[in-house]
């Protein structure tokens, strides 16, 4: 089925995977029903790429941050250089940042990094995108404390923590995770958060929906996500597309 309105929140289009075929990928997503991504930055490397990326391509938007994985080669004045790129107009975002305590990186750098993004977020008035691995406590402490307009993407937790996440204004954001049979809280969540305050994204070229799972992802997947909150909530695919691109441009300021 041809599909519509297809806006992906949150994806990496500036990674290695997609070196081969790049440009080809991206001039044939508008075809396929997609309408807009928000290509996420995970350092200053990253970020001059993707807001590359968004001056090439009308739909693409930027965000610019530094993900707790990369903060190994920060500069010190790390703050002012991403204060400097959010000027650009297609810089929608903060981010990513976040918390991520999978891997061994010193949790002080990390909490110290995300506060700072999440100060900036707010200093600028732009939208903070947040990744969350293995970290709610933490994470959800410094949104208490500090409510910024946020976007917990690839949202693991329980329906309990995404109530507390509607509770302080975030929205939250669902991949090709919904679809994986043990996806129990993805799958409650998808159920049960207010039509509102739901996005849904790839993490392109990471987390492939089924029947995909294990290869490369990229937007136009989001449909198998669509299609599975869809018939949770007991409505057509096209409808979560539609409802989830306009919640896009509420949350990005995106006007199309």
């Amino acid at each position: 089925m041809d599909y519509r309105n297809i806006f992906d929140a949150h994806a990496h289009y500036d990674d290695s995977w997609f070196d081969s075929d790049r440009d080809t990928l991206l001039a044939e997503l508008p075809q396929k029903g997609v309408c807009g991504v928000v290509c996420n930055a995970v350092d200053l490397e990253s970020a001059k790429n993707v807001i590359a990326l968004a001056e090439k391509y009308d739909y693409i938007y930027a965000a610019v941050g530094f993900h707790p994985e990369n903060l190994e080669n920060m500069p010190q004045d790390y703050l002012d250089r991403i204060a400097l790129l959010t000027r650009h107009e297609k810089v929608v975002a903060i981010g990513e940042t976040g918390l991520d305590y999978h891997w061994d990186i010193p949790k002080p750098l990390q909490l110290r990094v995300f506060e700072e993004q999440i100060k900036l977020s707010l200093e600028l008035n732009m939208p903070l995108i947040v990744h969350d691995r293995e970290a709610h406590g933490d994470v959800f402490e410094l949104l208490r404390k500090y409510k910024p307009k946020a976007l917990v993407h690839c949202f693991s937790g329980s329906v309990e923590l995404m109530r507390e996440a509607v509770r302080l204004g975030c929205y939250i954001s669902l991949g090709g995770v919904v679809t994986f049979k043990n996806a129990r809280h993805s799958i409650e969540v998808a159920s049960e958060i207010p039509p509102d305050r739901l996005l849904l994204e790839t993490d392109a070229p990471y987390m492939a929906p089924v029947p995909f799972r294990g290869k490369r992802c990229d937007s136009s997947m989001i449909t198998f996500a669509a299609e599975k909150i869809a018939g949770l909530r007991g409505v057509d695919t096209q409808t979560v597309l539609d409802i989830t691109k306009q919640n896009c441009l509420d949350f990005y300021n995106i006007v199309l």
